[in-house]
């Protein structure tokens, strides 16, 4: 489903938005888009707020950092991953997968 228009995303500023009833974060980064819970694994805080660096998230809180790619927790508080959605641009539309969260390898 449509989540957002590549136009309006910034790179490295992350936006909110809700997909199908699922609250997700977009992240456009080092030439890609990335589609991340909206809420960090360690204590529900919106993950909106956080910086990107390094193509990983950081939640303002309490300073996890989770990798946009995987939704892996790359620092402590957190030690359960984030879920993370299928990313695909067609023309100027940013469609994401909810339905289809990816699997860790």
């Amino acid at each position: 489903m449509k989540a957002a228009s590549l136009h309006e995303l910034d790179d490295d500023k992350p936006v909110e938005t809700n997909v199908d009833g699922t609250d997700i974060v977009l992240v456009r980064t080092e030439g890609d888009v990335f589609a991340i819970s909206a809420l960090c694994s360690h204590a529900a805080v919106p993950l909106v707020d956080g910086d990107v660096e390094k193509c990983a998230l950081e939640c303002y809180m309490h300073g996890a950092m989770f990798d946009l790619r995987t939704g892996k927790p790359l620092s402590l508080p957190a030690t359960e991953p984030v879920p993370v959605y299928p990313v695909t641009i067609d023309g100027d539309d940013v469609l994401v997968d909810v339905d289809n969260p990816m699997k860790e390898s």
